[in-house]
């Protein structure tokens, strides 16, 4: 099929496209598997069209609250600590031997494993409602001395209002701090536990990984279709490389080197396509 809608079809266009059925590929359906999963992999990763935008919602709960918090309540000196880890170094300095302790927040929020990114995560609580009954909050404090009602502004004086007080947040606001690394699965968010409340909604805002099986135009990607491709090829002259030399009957002989080296080529020539058409550049990053 010219356009696989499935892992098997897929795998099917890309031994077509290698010679089978006139050709044997002398590929294993076990290895065959493997490199479906590693174009998979990179397609996600790298690819602009690998993953989706998408918000997370997340009620906190009593247990990630007791976690965060540096002890839990009522807990006598000398207790164990919660959601904290300490690292201890000792060096001797001038002969005398110095501990130096390191605390890090470690409690964290398990993600599913398609999440390859976090871009931000908001917390919905009073403090970020329009009509916050908190009188010290920014918006609180907007209403209250700038718009006397509804009308009584214009709208570019409200915006201008509006984006001043996302930068004094961007700038001064901490509870949105927060650390993600892709292999760990973990979120960590940096913020006063004893000031949020059980019920609380966080929203994450993240990318998360195509899937096939809910997507499956994933299998026809103009981009997936050759890199897979080129990823058999380059197995089936490894697999050939072994029989270099030895003669079938006619005199024909493998040539399971060339293979393997116009493969690795064709590789680095997808990849780079994928750098300059495929993938998103990287953000300045000044200071």
């Amino acid at each position: 099929m010219a356009q696989p809608t499935n892992r098997q079809e897929l795998i099917d266009y890309c031994l077509r496209q290698l010679g089978a059925p006139v050709l044997e590929i002398n590929v294993a359906d076990e290895q065959i598997d493997d490199l479906v999963d590693d174009a998979i992999q990179y397609f996600n990763e790298r690819h602009f069209d690998g993953v989706q935008p998408t918000f997370m919602k997340y009620e906190i709960t009593e247990e990630d609250i007791e976690r965060g918090k540096a002890r839990p309540p009522g807990a006598p000196d000398g207790e164990s600590q919660l959601g904290i880890t300490t690292t201890s170094v000792t060096k001797t300095i001038v002969g005398t031997a110095t501990t130096f302790n390191y605390y890090e927040n470690s409690n964290y929020i398990a993600l599913p494993p398609d999440i390859i990114g976090i871009n931000k995560v908001f917390q919905m609580d009073d403090y970020a409602s329009v009509a916050s009954s908190n009188m010290f909050s920014f918006k609180y404090q907007l209403f209250l001395n700038d718009l006397y009602y509804w009308g009584a502004a214009d709208i570019l004086t409200y915006f201008m209002g509006m984006t001043y007080l996302e930068t004094l947040n961007y700038l001064l606001n901490t509870h949105t701090h927060v650390r993600f690394n892709q292999r760990s699965d973990r979120l960590y968010i940096d913020i006063n536990w004893d000031n949020v409340t059980a019920g609380e909604y966080l929203i994450i805002d993240c990318y998360k990984a195509l899937n096939g099986t809910d997507y499956t135009r994933l299998w026809n990607d103009s981009f997936l279709k050759p890199y897979l491709t080129a990823l058999i090829k380059r197995q089936w002259g490894q697999n050939l490389i072994k029989f270099q030399g030895v003669k079938l009957p006619g005199g024909v002989e493998f040539n399971g080197r060339q293979i393997f080296d116009d493969a690795v080529k064709e590789i680095e020539e997808i990849k780079e396509r994928m750098t300059f058409n495929y993938e998103l550049p990287p953000f300045d990053m000044i200071g």
